[in-house]
């Protein structure tokens, strides 16, 4: 099943407008709220997906938000889904230019390569596919380009031609597949503690040594801690693009994916739980240690940290993934579609780490003459 989002007063494509988070037409600057759109990612048959609107606008959006849809039942296989496999392509039709689009089995939104127009694959946004929320993009294409050439110029050790934006091969916006899991923390902790104290008296020195036991149970909840459900994606770097600001979170709609492309998770809340425990047993066991301060020693003989998840929402971020060409190799970032914050290793110059060593090398014998100069009388 194509959707595409088509404009009920010009009839050319609309996608998401970052700026505005509205559905908008780039061709007579239409703009439509999504949030009053009725639908959302659920059929209403064959044919249109409706939204509240005036009777002007009515009989336009009929036939201008449309599903390409075809029942096997009626002996015509179903032109725009056509599986070669579990863990092959699949291949769909653009309603706009007929061509085929053909994606991998995970991708939810995409691009038509010929014609450009927005499309999402609603049938892989049904049952447990379906994302309960998103946070929609709210930096644009050309301000996530310039916000990664000075973020590029900040490097000091950077070489001078990799900050030149005509090096950016590829900059996709690309709403990652993530599990926002509430889970909550139980701790207790027995542990043996002193306190040591050294004085004077007279001619000899004390050391006293006071020992505690201390006792320590605490219940912590931890609400939307993200966690990347997509095998593609590197998790480190996934982790350091946090942290999300959760006020944008909006209930999962279809048009907030038009005009970017999207994937579906491949990992459920299940398999990634274990890695979210132990990640939560951290933060449980940090903030215990932090309790039990102002000792010399801190022995730890009973720990027990259990950890339970209370809900996971599958939720889709916003990213932006900028594929940068320098001297023949390609070095990928990503960076953070609503607060704009960039990951990624960008090369080194030899020369300047060089220049760096040499710099502080340089200014560290020149402390160290001084300093011998000053203490023994010398000259420098």
């Amino acid at each position: 099943m194509v959707v595409h989002y088509k404009c009920p007063n010009c009839g050319s494509d609309m996608a998401f407008d970052s700026q505005t988070g509205l559905l908008r037409c780039q061709s007579c600057g239409r703009t439509d709220d999504i949030e009053k759109m009725t639908g959302g990612h659920h059929s209403h048959g064959e044919g249109s997906v409706s939204y509240d609107m005036n009777e002007e606008d009515e009989a336009a959006a009929n036939s201008a938000f449309e599903y390409d849809y075809r029942d096997a039942s009626q002996g015509d296989a179903p032109t725009n889904h056509n599986t070669y496999g579990d863990n092959e392509a699949q291949q769909y039709h653009c309603n706009n230019c007929g061509a085929v689009l053909i994606t991998d089995i995970n991708t939810t939104a995409t691009t038509c390569s010929f014609c450009g127009a927005g499309v999402v694959l609603g049938d892989r946004l049904r049952g447990d596919l379906a994302p309960a929320k998103v946070v929609p993009f709210t930096i644009n294409k050309e301000q996530a380009q310039q916000a990664f050439i000075k973020w590029c110029k900040k490097g000091r050790l950077t070489p001078k031609d990799f900050m030149n934006a005509d090096r950016i091969k590829n900059i996709t916006g690309l709403y990652v597949p993530f599990w926002l899991f509430d889970l909550n923390g139980r701790g207790e902790v027995e542990a043996t503690c002193t306190r040591v104290r050294t004085y004077t008296m007279g001619e000899y020195i004390y050391t006293e040594t006071k020992y505690y036991h201390v006792y320590r149970k605490v219940d912590l909840n931890y609400q939307r801690i993200p966690c990347d459900a997509s095998q593609k994606m590197s998790d480190a770097m996934m982790d350091k693009l946090e942290p999300f600001q959760y006020n944008d979170l909006k209930d999962f709609q279809m048009p907030y994916l038009a005009g970017y492309i999207a994937e579906k998770y491949d990992y459920d809340d299940k398999t990634l739980l274990p890695r979210m425990k132990d990640r939560v047993d951290d933060y449980v066991d940090s903030y215990i240690r932090s309790t039990i301060s102002g000792y010399t020693t801190v022995s730890y003989h009973r720990k027990n940290i259990d950890i339970r998840q209370k809900r996971a929402d599958y939720t889709l971020l916003p990213v932006w993934m900028v594929c940068y060409d320098y001297k023949k190799a390609e070095h990928n970032f990503a960076m953070n579609g609503q607060t704009g914050k960039i990951v990624g290793k960008p090369p080194l110059s030899a020369g300047k780490i060089t220049a760096w060593f040499a710099g502080i090398s340089g200014g560290t014998f020149l402390l160290l003459r001084i300093l011998t100069y000053l203490l023994g009388g010398g000259i420098v």
